[in-house]
């Protein structure tokens, strides 16, 4: 395993949301070289992988790295960021499947998003696995394998985006691509506890993407929080007059408000929720509606009827037959290519003619005018993303009826042009992962972000370090179980009076860096020398300090040494990473002096 600062090897180890990996190439402790190396090393480490259906060569990789290294990192918003692409996207000279060998080539030119994301300084890791053509809410029908659901592998990753989800949940991609037609970018994200943006129709060019429904396609964002989803997709959108469905962005019909307070959500009829048999969804879905009552938000019963009827008419419909057309000279080619399911229900578009579509388009227009007025009523629909979560030997048993469940919040979306982001809400006992998904009309993408973030982080408030913890939180940056990592801010900092109970225990200093906002920092003078008193408080602001790595033999002999009101605890540090520290009783504050500007204990002995 690779060790030092500079490394990124242990999946634990190392945040890769894009503000932990920003900060670390802003203070210069990690390089894009070391990412890649990290990232290959912990790709390596999972052993054979059906996450992946093609990876990026090590030696391009480091190509890639190198030229980023020439490069000015302000310049680039996603300056070494590794992502990852569903391998029905095209990427420049690597081969695109769709999760069927017998259609693989190999594209001149990239799609248009990864061309976009790679002029922003991202490093493409590789292409991942897929329900085959994008068919499939469910993640196991392909010939690569099914990606392991990265809480339980013995239920189903979801799909079709599995790989790209898994890619993402696993620490081997800050962010990955994926599609999204039925729901496919959000049924991963829920029972991988990501979150998953499917964009307003159009705002994401489709150029370059194998099509499914080519009338309703999205290119949709796997992130570790809103706040990551969010920053993508300001690179990721454009209009592209080259792709007859790309859109240019528009303010939406009516603008939201951007926080819960006075936010009129709505929830579809206690009757017409659906958790498909699961005794504990319904009860995690209502402490998420209670949670975003608790931050102002105002709970809107809504009719949810059209909404299920509108989701009825993608697979039940003539929508099916653009699945058919979207790859027909290969099948009538090979008939026998694809996986038996996918194949059941791409050749069962041909029962439609041209009579039934008018109807369906008929119908839709009707239902749009129905569900119209609900938008009059409420700013945001709030749903489950799925209402629960199959194992691989229930869907194997029942694999179409199952997967017709796993669409019963999220079908209906792109034909009422909807943007739509799931979020993660909460855990089953099991440890299984639930999520929820927020949808407004078109061209609201920023601001469901935005209240994803908030919702997301509300979770992580609410049920505390056992319950959902944000992703740059579940990795503690420990390189090996012998060394423990402890921040110090005063009377131990390098060449300070105490510096030598850290070096005489055989620590090294690591790095130095700052708390998070929200710490302030007082002087106990009662102590000679003068001993720092740090606690943590929300009007506070972020503390200089140093982390030193000491062996985890000598750290009880230096905690059994700290004298009242001193102690040991987690302190978070501005890259989100949590690491121990001093701590102070709050009490021991009172009347002392407090270090205010950066915080520095430096300055404070030097001003005496």
């Amino acid at each position: 395993m690779l060790q030092g600062a500079d490394s990124l090897a242990d999946p634990r180890a190392d945040p890769l949301n894009l503000a932990a990996l920003k900060a670390r190439y802003a203070s210069g402790r990690l390089r894009p070289a070391a990412l890649v190396a990290g990232i290959v090393e912990r790709i390596a480490l999972r052993g054979k992988d059906p996450t992946w259906i093609h990876l990026t060569p090590r030696g391009e990789l480091e190509a890639r790295a190198a030229e980023l290294e020439r490069r000015t990192a302000a310049d680039l918003p996603l300056y070494g960021i590794p992502f990852a692409i569903k391998d029905n996207i095209d990427y420049q000279g690597h081969p695109t499947t769709a999760a069927c060998p017998d259609f693989s080539y190999v594209p001149q030119e990239s799609a248009a998003v990864v061309e976009r994301l790679l002029a922003a300084g991202a490093i493409l890791v590789g292409k991942t696995n897929l329900d085959q053509f994008a068919t499939g809410l469910v993640g196991v029908r392909s010939p690569y394998g099914v990606p392991a659901n990265t809480f339980n592998p013995a239920y189903i990753p979801g799909g079709s985006s599995s790989g790209s989800a898994v890619a993402v949940a696993a620490g081997l991609a800050s962010f990955s691509l994926g599609t999204d037609t039925a729901g496919s970018g959000r049924v991963p994200a829920a029972f991988n506890n990501l979150v998953g943006l499917k964009p307003t129709r159009g705002l994401i060019s489709t150029r370059g993407v194998v099509p499914a429904c080519r009338s309703l396609d999205c290119v949709s964002i796997f992130g570790l929080t809103a706040a990551d989803t969010a920053a993508v997709l300001r690179v990721a959108q454009g209009f592209d007059p080259a792709d007859p469905f790309s859109r240019h962005a528009a303010p939406p019909a009516r603008a939201l408000p951007r926080s819960f307070a006075g936010l009129r959500f709505g929830v579809p009829r206690e009757d017409q929720l659906e958790f498909f048999g699961n005794a504990e969804t319904p009860q995690l879905f209502k402490n998420m509606v209670s949670r975003l009552e608790s931050l102002g938000g105002i709970q809107v019963s809504i009719d949810f009827a059209p909404f299920l009827e509108t989701a009825r008419l993608l697979y039940e419909g003539p929508w099916v037959a653009e699945r058919y057309v979207a790859i027909r000279e290969f099948i009538e080619r090979n008939p026998k290519a694809l996986h038996r399911v996918t194949a059941a229900i791409i050749r069962g578009a041909t029962r439609f003619s041209a009579n039934d579509a008018f109807s369906a388009y008929y119908r839709l227009k009707a239902l749009q005018r129905r569900t119209a007025p609900v938008w009059d009523a409420i700013d945001i629909l709030v749903t489950p993303t799925a209402g629960t979560l199959y194992r691989l030997d229930e869907l194997e048993a029942e694999p179409v009826k199952l997967n017709s469940n796993l669409g019963y919040y999220t079908n209906f979306m792109n034909l009422l042009d909807l943007a739509a982001i799931a979020v993660p809400a909460g855990f089953q006992r099991d440890g299984l992962p639930f999520g929820v998904t927020f949808a407004a009309p078109a061209f609201t993408d920023e601001v469901l972000c935005s209240l994803g973030d908030v919702a997301q982080r509300a979770a992580v408030r609410t049920m505390g370090a056992t319950g959902l913890p944000l992703p740059s939180q579940d990795f503690q940056e420990i390189p090996n179980q012998n060394v423990i990592r402890v921040a110090v801010c005063g009377a131990h900092m390098s060449g300070l009076p105490l510096n030598h109970q850290l070096t005489g225990r055989g620590a090294r200093l690591a790095y130095k860096s700052r708390t998070a906002p929200g710490y302030r920092l007082f002087a106990l003078t009662d102590f000679a020398p003068p001993r720092p008193g740090l606690i943590r408080d929300d009007p506070g602001g972020a503390i200089e300090l140093e982390v030193w790595e000491m062996p985890a033999s000598a750290f009880g002999g230096f905690v059994d040494g700290i004298p009242a009101p001193l102690g040991i605890g987690s302190v978070t540090l501005e890259d989100g990473q949590q690491v121990k520290g001093f701590l102070c009783e709050a009490h021991a504050t009172k009347g002392a002096r407090e270090i205010t500007g950066l915080g520095s204990w430096r300055q404070f002995i030097k001003g005496g």
